[in-house]
């Protein structure tokens, strides 16, 4: 979005008329939408504009939920923005330690700062790009405790906060955020003021671990199994005794967290029991998968899968857990056969250590019938191996 495009869209008229569209879900109403806007009267500029922001109002609602219907956005700042849900725990955190006063360095268009502002923290939103920082000030009008800063967040003096949250972002002519040096502020400087005042530095969760710098809590989260982001805490955010994290959300679950004192050591491989579990992926990043076997009691598959297998059944947030039904070598005409033999139609495909495309795959089974289970493919002591299983939940 440009300078032209967010006056056109924050006049009364363009704000009015995106408030009263009607949602619809499919092109053709799009385009009819369109059709409409412009034989009542309405200019190229404002359809466009109102329009943009009618579809990415649709799509926030996947990370904001109703409150994206009052909210604006821009593309990028609403792929960057974190989870509402995930914001509200970060909030919580920050409330938790007695830390009042926050500064939001790097705030996008506002998300974890309507988290920090909603428990009635005194949060300085301090965004560098212009229209996103109108767009911050924007949806951060209903919570009188926060206001927006246009400026950069190095520059920023902290004199009057007690704690700090930083989700750098891409510098300009950056494809990626895999690299520190491709970072907005960077990891070294987030670092440096993190020993300034306690803080939160929101970071990709595939960063390479061997930069994670030692003495922080490095707290990786996953929502409804997919890990969405990791997050360094120092000072009073980070939690006595706490070097490693893994915090899963699902759907309306209870917040179940897994934390030890730093990686944990694996367990051994063993034979196969009659249950697999497949460890949730903010377990298998913060490296923790051997502290949820030995809770359950289970062994490894095999030294280098992050599979869990036990011979009994123990229901654990941090996994999804399988029943094995049968153990098949990986040959498209055994399996065949042996999905026939059991009318499954509708067929979950997983695998792990194998260099097979379950997409290429599927259609060679063909799969028919009433019944459902799931193939897991993977290595047992070594050897491939494919698992017919039926899930446990």
């Amino acid at each position: 979005m440009d300078a032209s495009e967010l006056r056109e869209l924050l006049t009364p008229e363009s704000l009015r008329l995106l408030d009263e569209l009607e949602p619809s879900s499919t092109t053709s109403d799009a385009v009819a939408l369109v059709s409409r806007l412009r034989k009542q009267g309405h200019s190229p500029a404002r359809v466009a504009a109102v329009l943009t922001q009618y579809r990415l109002r649709r799509k926030g609602e996947a990370k904001f939920g109703p409150f994206a219907q009052r909210m604006l956005f821009t593309q990028e700042g609403l792929e960057q923005a974190s989870r509402l849900r995930v914001a509200a725990v970060h909030a919580g955190r920050f409330a938790a330690a007695g830390l009042t006063r926050v500064a939001d360095l790097g705030c996008g268009i506002g998300g974890d700062a309507m988290a920090l502002a909603a428990l009635d923290l005194a949060v300085t939103a301090v965004e560098r790009d212009e229209v996103t920082a109108a767009i911050a000030a924007y949806n951060l009008v209903p919570f009188p405790t926060a206001r927006v800063v246009h400026g950069d967040a190095l520059e920023q003096r902290l004199d009057d906060v007690d704690a700090v949250w930083l989700d750098p972002a891409r510098r300009e002519g950056a494809s990626r955020l895999s690299s520190p040096d491709d970072w907005s502020p960077t990891l070294t400087q987030a670092l440096a003021i993190a020993e300034l005042r306690p803080a939160g530095i929101k970071l990709a969760p595939g960063m390479d671990r061997a930069l994670l710098p030692q003495g922080l809590e490095a707290q990786w989260i996953s929502v409804d199994g997919e890990v969405v982001e990791l997050v360094l805490w120092s000072g009073a955010l980070a939690r006595p005794g706490v070097g490693r994290a893994a915090l899963v959300l699902r759907g309306d679950e209870p917040p179940a967290e897994l934390r030890a004192a730093a990686d944990a050591d694996d367990v051994e491989p063993g034979p196969l029991g009659e249950y697999v579990y497949e460890p949730d992926g903010a377990v298998i990043r913060a490296r923790l998968i051997g502290d949820l076997a030995r809770s359950i009691g289970g062994r490894m598959l095999d030294p280098t899968i992050a599979y869990i297998t036990a011979d009994q059944p123990s229901p654990t947030p941090f996994a999804r857990g399988f029943r094995v039904l049968e153990r098949l070598p990986v040959d498209v005409p055994t399996l065949k056969r042996a999905l026939a033999a059991r009318q499954i139609g509708a067929l979950e495909i997983k695998k792990r250590g194998l260099d097979i495309d379950p997409a290429r795959l599927r259609p060679r089974l063909a799969l028919r019938g009433p019944n459902s289970a799931a193939l897991i493919l993977t290595r047992l002591a070594g050897e491939k191996v494919a698992l017919l299983a039926e899930r446990c939940d």
